[in-house]
C-alpha cells in the first residue's frame, strides 16, 4: 500500500472541483477525498454541494470535503468564486475545471444565442477561473510535485460528431486546444495542464440517454468496449494525473471513452 500511496496518494493536497456535486464531478471529488485530499466542491446550487460534501465526510475517508455555491457562467461570478476560494486557502494543488453545459437542437433551428452561453461556460469559464487562481496554483507548485490543472473535455471534442450539440462539440474541441496552450505556458511555473476526454458516463447531462439501465446498455452498445464509463474509470484517471505518478505528464488529452476516439469506419481496400 505504501508504494501505491506514494504514486497515487493525495494526503495534504487542496483541490477545487467545479460542478462537483453530480455526474463526473462527483466521481472526481470522491476519488480525491478517498486519496486524502481536502476538496472544495462548487456549483450554482450550493446546497447540493453542501449535502454531497457532508456525504463524503461521512465516508470517514482519509480526505475531507466542503461545498459552497460557485458559478463560472460570467466574469463577475468567476471573480466572486475565485475570491471565495482565496478566502479558504493560500494554495491550490489541484484544479478540476469540470463545470459545463450543453444544448441540442436540429441544425435548422439551433439558436445562435446558445453559442454564446455554451462557449462562455465551457471555454471562457475555464480560462478565466484558471487565470484568477494562478497565484494559488503557483503557491502549491514545486519542481518535484507540480500543481495540477485538469480540464474536462469530451470525445465529442476529438471526433467530428455533433448529434445536434453543435456548440458543445466545438467548445470541447476548444477545451482540448486551450489545454495544450496553457500546458506550454504553465510548464515554467511548474503547473501541469491536462484534459480528460470522456465518452458516455452517467450524469445529469446524459440522463436522457443513460438514466435507465436499458438506456445505458443501448448507449454502451455504441462504444467499442461495449459499455458506458463508471466511477472506477474516472477515479483511476483522476489519481493518475493528480498523484506523484502523473507529475511528468502535461498537455495530454486523456481519452476515457472505451475506444471511441480511435474507432474508424473508413474501409479503403476492403472491397478489393
Amino acid at each position: 500500500m505504501a508504494y501505491l500511496d506514494n504514486l497515487f496518494g493525495l494526503k495534504g493536497k487542496i483541490a477545487l472541483v467545479t460542478g462537483g456535486a453530480g455526474g463526473i464531478g462527483s466521481m472526481i471529488a470522491t476519488a480525491l477525498v478517498e486519496a486524502g485530499a481536502h476538496v472544495m466542491l462548487v456549483s450554482r446550487k450550493g446546497e447540493r454541494c453542501e449535502a454531497f460534501a457532508a456525504a463524503l465526510n461521512a465516508l470517514e475517508a482519509p480526505g475531507s470535503a466542503e461545498g459552497f455555491a460557485g458559478d463560472v457562467g460570467s466574469e463577475a461570478a468567476i471573480l466572486a468564486l475565485a475570491a471565495a476560494v482565496k478566502s479558504r486557502t493560500g494554495k491550490l494543488d489541484i484544479l478540476f475545471n469540470n463545470a459545463g453545459i450543453s444544448w441540442g437542437d436540429r441544425l435548422e433551428s439551433f439558436p445562435h444565442a446558445q453559442w454564446e452561453r455554451v462557449m462562455a461556460v465551457n471555454v471562457a469559464g475555464i480560462f478565466t477561473l484558471t487565470r484568477e487562481l494562478l497565484p494559488l496554483l503557483e503557491a502549491a507548485a514545486s519542481d518535484a510535485d507540480p500543481a495540477r490543472v485538469v480540464n474536462i473535455g469530451s470525445v465529442m471534442g476529438t471526433v467530428p460528431v455533433a448529434e445536434g450539440a453543435y456548440a458543445y462539440t466545438a467548445s470541447k474541441a476548444a477545451v482540448h486546444h486551450l489545454t495544450k496552450t496553457l500546458a506550454g505556458e504553465f510548464a515554467p511555473r511548474r503547473i501541469t495542464v491536462n484534459a480528460f476526454a470522456p465518452g458516455p458516463f452517467p450524469s445529469k447531462m446524459t440522463a436522457f440517454a443513460t438514466g435507465t439501465a436499458e438506456g445505458a446498455a443501448k448507449v454502451g452498445a455504441n462504444v467499442p468496449l461495449g459499455r458506458i464509463g463508471n466511477e472506477a474509470d474516472m477515479a483511476a484517471a483522476t489519481l493518475y494525473l493528480c498523484g506523484k505518478g502523473g507529475a511528468y505528464i502535461s498537455g495530454a488529452i486523456l481519452p476515457i471513452d472505451g475506444g471511441m476516439s480511435v474507432e474508424n469506419h473508413i474501409q479503403l481496400f476492403s472491397n478489393l
